[in-house]
């Protein structure tokens, strides 16, 4: 799992590929519509693919959405054009909604089997670690690669860490049939799914708290370049100041097992109090401030992780990744809304008031969790 996760971020063009697209000719626009369809992608595809992993073998999902972007990279680098990274971005977004809800559910699941369901917090907690691990190793190593073999280097390392992830995902166990633990179709397994999603409030709760969670920072992730730079720091330091930024979040994952246990309350005072941090630290416009945006980062990674695990406690096996997806296509729906906000907000008032800005629905989300509730029998019994 944890290698899964290293490799599946463990690439180069990661750092580049913008860079790749305006080489080409490509204008902001292109670019930004290339974007638009890699997000697209996502939407369309990430409740069906959820049922067809319920459905069929996640495993196989697993291993064939990293050849997909394999693909899709070679063609980057291979037939550098609008109409080939385009193509690209539909493999890539396509990888994206089949990974989405089926790693989720084989983990889940296979420690269930084991008897250690209690420690799924702890395993992706630091699955997520080892992801922004990679994302800081790749960053490191694109300048040396680039520099040595260009463009085609930088493409060729990217293809073969996507083939070693597909090679490492048929290593996952698997201790499900073929067509899921009853056989059903792929329709019948998203019409289950989607009627859990109806029927179980609890679920419901636990699917709308994924991407509120997850949405706004992830988004907000793309622009903190920008940020930096805006401290009045040189260039040469804004990826120094950017490592920073991602180990917080690298540590944020680490304590997840250990905090599973938080409870709404908890849930609350770390939402509010990362939301307080990111305010703070982006107002400060300094170095030193960029600190507390790298401790609210800890925290809403960490309560990212803590979301999926209560998602997970509370979802039948036989329709887990379908839904586990519907809680993905939230968090794509609301991903798209917050570029378009953060947009409209930076173009008048600048970065770092945008990113306080975006403080205030965390405020917001802790303010609704400790407001108490009471839980059916049938809620409780999920949530154990």
């Amino acid at each position: 799992m944890y290698g899964y996760a290293f490799l599946d971020d463990f690439v180069l063009l990661y750092p580049v590929y913008a860079l790749l697209f305006s080489d080409t000719g490509l204008s902001v626009q292109q670019i930004s519509s290339l974007f638009a369809l890699w997000s697209l992608t996502g939407v369309v595809l990430e409740v069906p693919s959820g049922a067809w992993a319920d459905a069929v073998s996640r495993r196989l999902l697993l291993w064939l959405g990293p050849l997909l972007t394999a693909v899709g990279f070679a063609l980057w680098v291979l037939v550098p054009s609008y109409w080939a990274f385009a193509l690209g971005f539909v493999l890539w977004g396509t990888r994206g909604a089949l990974v989405s809800g089926a790693l989720e559910a084989l983990v889940y699941e296979e420690l269930d089997r084991l008897g250690a369901a209690d420690r799924y917090a702890h395993v992706m907690g630091r699955a997520h670690a080892a992801g922004l691990v990679a994302v800081m190793a790749a960053t490191g190593l694109a300048g040396p690669v680039f520099a040595w073999g260009g463009y085609p280097a930088i493409g060729a390392a990217s293809v073969l860490v996507c083939l070693a992830s597909a090679a490492t995902a048929t290593r996952f166990p698997e201790h499900r049939g073929p067509a899921g633990e009853g056989g059903e179709s792929w329709a019948a397994t998203l019409r289950a799914g989607l009627v859990e999603v109806r029927r179980e409030r609890s679920v419901r709760g636990a699917i709308l708290l994924v991407p509120a969670v997850t949405a706004v920072w992830g988004a907000l992730d793309e622009y903190t370049p920008l940020l930096v730079r805006d401290t009045g720091v040189a260039e040469a330091a804004v990826p120094y100041l950017l490592l920073v930024i991602w180990a917080g979040a690298t540590a944020g994952s680490l304590p997840a097992g250990r905090c599973e246990r938080l409870g709404r309350p908890g849930l609350a005072w770390l939402l509010g109090g990362a939301a307080a941090a990111l305010a703070v630290g982006a107002m400060g416009r300094t170095p030193v401030a960029l600190g507390l945006v790298a401790l609210a980062f800890g925290g809403f990674q960490l309560t990212t992780v803590l979301a999926d695990a209560r998602l997970q406690r509370r979802l039948d096996d036989s329709g887990r990744a379908t839904v586990t997806s519907v809680a993905g296509l939230g968090t794509d729906l609301a991903t798209v809304a917050v570029y378009e906000g953060y947009g409209a907000i930076a173009t008048r008032a600048g970065h770092a008031v945008t990113f306080a800005v975006f403080a205030v629905p965390y405020l917001l989300i802790a303010l609704l969790l400790a407001v108490p509730r009471n839980e059916s029998p049938s809620d409780r019994r999920r949530a154990q």
